[in-house]
């Protein structure tokens, strides 16, 4: 598995390419975003990917951020026309406390 960490500085047209990459390879099938980590999986549902966001959800510039990349990556899922499919639990009670 590869751990990427990203702070509040990251840029979303770079971080949207990195993960686009990573979702357009044939082995991997979802991505499991879920809050301040995004999972990416192969279809044995063995954990390849960790994009670790080390962010303040409490900072709505950040948030905006957050909500740009994941439509971003939902969009190049979408458009993969395959098996590839996401879930999105960016925003939970758990992130809000």
């Amino acid at each position: 598995m590869r751990e990427i960490f990203l702070d509040d500085s990251f840029d979303v047209e770079e971080t949207t390419v990195q993960i686009n990459s990573v979702m357009s390879k044939w082995s991997i099938c979802l991505l499991d975003i879920n809050g301040h980590d995004w999972l990416i999986y192969d279809y044995d549902m063995n954990l390849r990917y960790l994009f670790r966001f080390r962010v303040d959800f409490q900072n709505i510039e950040t948030r905006i951020k957050l909500e740009d990349l994941k439509l971003n990556i939902i969009h190049h899922i979408e458009s993969l026309k395959d098996e590839t499919t996401y879930r999105d639990n960016l925003i939970s009670s758990q992130v809000l406390k």
